[in-house]
């Protein structure tokens, strides 16, 4: 009885020494942690929350920039960076892509401050947001950033191609091969496929990872345009726990713009609704 007893304690004490069960993943403990693991939901928090990149950084706009953001009416609240267009109050005024079925793009949705679980694997961080149900690969094998004619061959993403690597215990990301259809941010700044952004994530306590990111681009900026620093913070388990199912998609819509869901809902609540039946 005893040594069945033993038998039977032992290896779940082991596990969790290896960090295998979830009450050993670093959430909501203090002391140590892995500065390299990111594993885990994360959510920007605290003042850093929806603040992307601003006015007090903007460097020069050149004149195609200019060009481009002639053309595109802000999102609501948003107008304030725009050179052109005035307040927009109603979001059906605005063109932005994500008003139109589309996907918000990268790094749009990152400031958006959607949550996100990342996954740690040997050649890549996967990164999934709760928004779009969207996966974000980082690669972290080695490859070289695209660029020259295997950026132009690789062609376009509403997400980019994002390249990681380590500098101490801080993730450096850069993405490329932005589609130019995408914006940078709910003002309505340009990408092109040759924008570059660079991101630094270093993971300074259990539940907290800082964030800085810069977007390079001559075409559009006379200089690096840094956003505001923010931070990640790890949420705690019970914030995604529904009725005993947990993860980044429990007790939420799925957020996917689907067409054929915009005209169910339109023809169940104003088309159907408005036909009236025959005698």
């Amino acid at each position: 009885m005893c040594k069945r007893i033993i038998f039977i304690i032992l290896p779940s004490v082991m596990v969790l020494a290896l960090g295998l069960l979830p009450e050993a993943w670093g959430q909501d403990q203090a002391g140590d942690f892995d500065a390299r693991d990111y594993s885990g939901i994360w959510e920007i928090g605290g003042a850093s929350a929806f603040q992307g990149f601003g006015l007090d950084t903007r460097p020069e706009l050149t004149p195609a920039a200019l060009d481009v953001m002639g053309g595109r009416v802000p999102s609501p609240g948003a107008a304030r960076f725009h050179p052109f267009q005035p307040d927009v109050p109603y979001a059906y005024l605005s063109n932005d892509p994500d008003y139109q079925c589309n996907p918000q793009g990268f790094p749009k949705l990152l400031i958006d401050a959607e949550p996100l679980e990342m996954i740690m694997l040997p050649d890549r961080i996967l990164q999934i947001y709760q928004w779009e149900h969207r996966v974000r690969y980082i690669w972290m094998d080695g490859r070289a950033l695209p660029s020259g004619d295997n950026l132009d061959f690789l062609g376009p993403a509403w997400y980019g191609h994002s390249v990681g690597r380590w500098e101490g215990d801080t993730l450096v990301v850069d993405t490329v091969g932005l589609d130019e259809r995408a914006w940078l941010d709910r003002p309505g700044h340009p990408v092109s496929l040759t924008t570059r952004i660079e991101e630094r994530y270093t993971r300074v306590s259990p539940d907290v990872i800082e964030h800085e990111m810069t977007a390079y681009d001559p075409t559009y900026y006379a200089a690096p345009w840094p956003a505001a620093p923010r931070r990640f913070e790890r949420e705690p388990s019970e914030n995604y726990t529904f009725f005993e199912w947990s993860g980044l998609f429990s007790g939420i819509t799925e957020g996917i713009c689907a067409p054929i869901n915009e005209v169910e809902g339109y023809n169940a609540g104003f088309r159907d609704v408005a036909v009236s039946p025959e005698d």
